[in-house]
């Protein structure tokens, strides 16, 4: 699967089930984190349909051709 992280356009390549923080972190992207449970949400991105995930607990999902992620959503991280 194609990764695009926002607002650069960086692309890498992934596979299903794969960490998104280890995914950016290969792409030279970073992804301010906190807890790494997802309680904080200091890693909330959002991804193209509008959802909003906390990446250090999501993993590349099966199925898919493309994914974006917008590293945009809060800037007060």
């Amino acid at each position: 699967m194609k990764i695009i992280f926002l607002p650069d356009k960086i692309t890498v390549d992934a596979e299903a089930g794969e960490p998104l923080l280890e995914v950016a972190e290969r792409a030279g992207v970073t992804i301010p984190t906190g807890c790494l449970m997802g309680s904080c949400h200091a890693c909330e991105v959002e991804l193209d349909n509008g959802q909003t995930i906390c990446a250090c607990i999501t993993a590349v999902p099966p199925g898919e051709k493309q994914m974006t992620i917008n590293l945009s959503v809060d800037m007060d991280w």
